[in-house]
């Protein structure tokens, strides 16, 4: 029994295991090995070709539904297209989401692309609201995002809070300064903004910086037509008519308006609406940003009609390089077999910046190194080419390098461009300019080449809702004034209202030189000016003609034109003849008279010094030889003097001092007579606060700012201003004793003057305001016109014509002297010069015949020396001997000498004829002569004794 057992175990164990051979084990541990060592050897190798092969996604949030959307998504399948078939191991694949416009609809298509399709990288996102929340998603999941939007104003910390964000649009900020230098070039001073309000984002920033960028080019902005979202309503048609409607019930004047965004279904009602309700036509603008002229590539021919003469902002790109040709047939071909429906196959700006962006991808691929978020990251931050849309510059997370813009005007089936603007720059007509070009050109303040504008107008619009026949400019005009000379309104016999005076006169005159037609209207008015002008102010009246001052306060609500006439504060007092006993003393002043009479004295001395040595008129005693020289002197002033001169030098000061005479004669009788011919006013009052002291009553017109000026501003009691209605009113008032003086403006003050010249008198305007001017509403176009046809006539001559006729005096005034015909004094200013040459002809003479004495006496001394015994003299005694000897012309010596005459030379300068000898000086005629008188010359004792000694 047990051997059977053994048995079925070997027969068990012989079916359970097959013998195998040695050479069978053999061959197969060595198939093993070499299977084995093939696979460790390749699997490097293997790996590295499985990575290579791998596909990118890129997620792409776009409004496929909407032109601009179906011109990204076929321009990234054709940049995607072009890197697949050029890279074998590496493939970009697209998945596209729709944004719908909405931005939480973006932020969940970016979610579900991260989570389902795993992308690598996000681009899209046309506005600024989308790019924010899907940059906060890719920060959020560290997936890069590009954004085809930026924000209008970039945030501080943009980087910090969207580290993983590129921007590859530029802010607003450079295309608000292109408006405002279009705005500033044709001086237009106010605009009305047109915006679609999105969802999230309103006016995305671009409503500031055009707020400050107007500012600073001296524009405002008068009204902001806000557009709801084109999805959130129903009938978009009427929600536009009733945004402009808005425009007339608010009698919104500017009609410049700039639309800063709007999506493209709402851009055709509006221009389709505004063009039914005359917004775009004569003397209107229209100007575009970047996003809604964009859209001029796309629409249709009518909406290009509906838009024409306007100016649009476009990013300028080169589109005759050989990679754009290339694209442009290659998206011709696309588009038309994806979107046969769309009728227009060009591509605009937006289709070239997505078609770069994906080339911003593929070169930040070609230089990775390991695949990490950062580090693509790192690589597209160094990204720089020059793709279809322009340079590519990225730092940052945003481009470097400053936008091209370019000016564009609507006209015909598209648009024709006009000029480049260059933020360093300018307008320009070149894409470049030369870094030397923007310090010295002029001309980059304005655009260059014609433009259409709406209507076909061939002249610059004013940008403003101009008059027309059926809707004339309302004028406001004074109805109560005090002077009618200026304004008076009347009632003809037939009840109709009549105009006249000078500001209407100088209107019409202002119309005639206007290079266009004005239309008005005429309305008077019964109140205060500050009242009319904050009618003109709440746009109750378009404009005011008449003597309206310019103040400070006035014209922060309203625009005045250049004056036409002067304004002051002009005090207005009673004044009496001025008569006086000691008139003749008024045509010299007194310095004048002090000098005349120095000059006359010291004449005087001058010729009796030259003639009483020779002339016997002037001999004798003191007494007479100045009774001789003071009456000759004084005779002189009439041309009357008797006396005959003997010395050439006398005669030599005596012409002298006669033109002096002849001058001052001439002018003295001048001015009497002028001051006894006019009749001069002396005022009662000059003195502001002499009025005040004495609590004395001022009149004014109360309808004026006046009032207020001398109650607030001078400090006049308000009891003690009275009212005066009219100017003829005031003479009452005055003879009345009911006010003392009267504060009119310099205009009025003439005018009352011209009227009443001979009982009063105005004081000299100390107090200066702005002038008269016509005044119109902010920002008015027509205000800038009016002034510059009010220096038209004023250089021509009219506005003095008319000033002549309205504001002519009266006969008895005319006749009189006005304040600059009142003779003054004379003073010194007016002779010092003929007194200066009389005063140096004197004593030049008197010095050279000092000179001559003294040479003489020096000569006879040195005789009389030779001829007697020398004595020694004192110096007193020698100082008297020379005193005498210029005072008679000789000398005595002491001691007993003998009398020695004066040297002939001494008398060289005497007239000629004393050299001749009369007839009874021959011996024949001589006869005994009476003793001569012999002059005892009185020597002082020291003198004596310094002899004996």
């Amino acid at each position: 029994m047990a051997k059977t057992i053994m048995i079925c175990f070997e027969d068990k164990a012989l079916m359970s295991f097959p013998i195998i051979n040695f050479n069978q084990l053999s061959r197969f541990w060595l198939l093993f090995l070499v299977v084995t060592s093939f696979l460790v050897t390749t699997l490097p190798h293997g790996a590295k070709e499985i990575n290579d092969s791998k596909v990118t996604n890129i997620g792409a949030i776009i409004d496929v539904n909407s032109r601009t959307g179906k011109e990204e998504k076929t321009a990234m399948e054709i940049a995607v297209q072009k890197f697949n078939n050029g890279s074998p191991n590496h493939k970009l694949s697209l998945y596209f989401q729709d944004s719908r416009s909405s931005p939480l609809q973006a932020a969940r298509a970016a979610e579900k692309l991260i989570e389902e399709n795993e992308v690598e990288v996000i681009i899209g996102m046309e506005r600024w609201e989308e790019a924010a929340l899907v940059a906060d998603i890719g920060s959020q999941f560290k997936v890069p995002v590009i954004s085809f939007s930026a924000p209008a104003i970039t945030p501080p910390l943009a980087s910090s809070r969207w580290p993983f964000l590129i921007r590859m649009a530029h802010g607003d900020s450079n295309q608000i300064r292109c408006i405002a230098s279009v705005i500033q070039s044709y001086n237009w001073r106010r605009v009305v903004t047109v915006y679609e309000d999105y969802t999230y984002g309103g006016d995305a920033g671009m409503l500031a910086l055009l707020t400050k960028s107007l500012q600073d080019v001296g524009s405002e902005i008068e009204y902001n037509l806000v557009l709801p979202p084109f999805s959130f309503v129903s009938d978009p048609k009427d929600v536009v008519r009733e945004e402009l409607r808005k425009l007339l019930s608010e009698k919104i004047q500017s009609r410049v308006f700039i639309v800063l965004q709007s999506s493209l279904p709402m851009m055709i009602h509006l221009f389709r609406e505004a063009k039914k309700m005359g917004f775009v036509g004569n003397d209107m603008v229209w100007i575009l940003t970047d996003t809604v002229t964009n859209f001029l590539d796309i629409v249709n021919t009518s909406v290009i009609h509906s838009m024409e003469g306007a100016l649009g902002i476009k990013n300028y790109y080169y589109d005759n390089t050989s990679s754009y040709q290339t694209f442009l047939t290659q998206f011709r071909q696309k588009f038309i077999s994806e979107y046969p429906e769309e009728g227009y196959y060009e591509p605009g700006f937006y289709a070239l910046r997505a078609h770069d962006s994906i080339a911003i991808i593929t070169q930040a691929m070609d230089r990775l190194n390991t695949r990490s978020p950062k580090s693509f990251l790192d690589n597209t931050f160094t990204t720089s080419f020059v793709g279809l849309s322009g340079e590519i510059n990225v730092k940052a997370g945003e481009l470097l390098h400053s936008p091209m813009l370019r000016i564009v005007n609507v006209v015909g089936r598209r648009y024709k461009e006009l000029d480049f603007w260059i933020p360093e720059f300018g307008f320009s007509n070149q894409p470049v300019v030369a870094k030397d070009g923007a310090e010295d050109s002029t001309d980059a303040i304005r655009l260059k080449r014609p433009v259409i504008w709406p209507g076909d107008l061939q002249r610059n619009p004013k940008g403003w809702l101009m008059p027309t026949d059926t809707k004339r400019m309302l004028i406001g005009v004074p109805g109560r004034t005090s002077f009618e000379k200026f304004v008076k309104v009347s009632t003809n016999a037939a009840g109709k209202k009549e105009y006249d005076g000078f500001c209407i006169e100088l209107f019409h005159k202002v119309r005639e030189v206007l290079e266009y037609d004005l239309p008005y209207q005429f309305k008077p008015f019964n109140g205060t000016y500050d009242d009319l002008v904050d009618l003109v102010y709440n746009k109750t009246f378009d404009a005011i003609v008449g003597d309206v001052t310019i103040l400070a306060n006035r014209s922060d609500k309203v625009e005045f034109t250049q004056p036409y006439a002067e304004s002051g504060l002009s005090m207005i007092v009673s004044a009496k003849s001025e008569e006086s006993a000691w008139m003749f003393m008024k045509p010299f002043t007194k310095e004048m008279w002090l000098v005349t009479g120095a000059i006359l004295i010291y004449t005087m001395f001058i010729l009796w010094f030259l003639e009483h040595h020779t002339n016997p008129e002037f001999k004798g005693p003191w007494k007479n030889q100045m009774g001789t020289a003071l009456w000759f002197t004084f005779s002189s002033l009439y041309f009357a003097h008797r006396e005959k001169v003997y010395s050439n030098l006398t005669r030599v000061v005596l012409v002298v001092w006669l033109f002096v005479v002849l001058i001052l004669n001439s002018s003295y009788t001048a001015s009497l007579t002028s001051m006894l011919t006019v009749r001069r006013l002396q005022p009662n009052v000059t003195d502001i606060e002499w009025l005040k002291r004495n609590n004395l009553k001022v009149g004014c017109d109360g309808d004026s700012f006046v009032r207020n000026y001398l109650r607030n501003v001078l400090g006049f009691k308000p009891e003690n201003i009275k009212n005066v209605g009219n100017e003829y009113n005031y003479k009452g008032e005055f003879e009345s004793a009911s006010i003392s003086a009267a504060f009119l403006e310099l205009p009025y003050g003439k005018v009352f003057i011209g009227h009443y010249c001979k009982g009063y008198s105005a004081a000299t305007p100390t107090y200066r305001f702005g002038g008269l001017g016509f005044v119109f509403q902010k920002g008015s176009p027509i205000a800038a016109d009016v002034s510059k046809a009010i220096l038209k006539l004023s250089e021509n001559g009219e506005l003095k014509t008319l000033e002549e006729k309205w504001f002519a005096p009266s006969r008895e005034c005319s006749s009189s002297a006005t304040d600059n015909d009142i003779t003054e004094s004379l003073s010194l200013q007016n002779f010092w010069g003929i007194y200066i040459i009389t005063g140096a002809t004197s004593t030049i003479c008197f010095l050279l015949f000092l000179f001559h004495l003294l040479k003489n006496y020096h000569k006879q001394e040195v005789e009389d020396r030779g001829n007697a015994t020398p004595s020694d003299k004192s110096v007193w005694g020698k100082t008297v001997t020379l005193a005498r000897y210029i005072y008679h012309g000789e000398t005595v010596i002491p001691g007993g000498s003998p009398i020695s005459a004066p040297s002939p030379d001494v008398y060289e300068w005497n007239s000629s004829r004393r050299e001749f000898t009369s007839p009874e000086d021959t011996p024949e005629n001589l006869q005994p002569s009476p003793p001569a008188e012999i002059e005892v010359v009185n020597i002082p004792e020291f003198d004596t004794k310094e002899n004996s000694n």
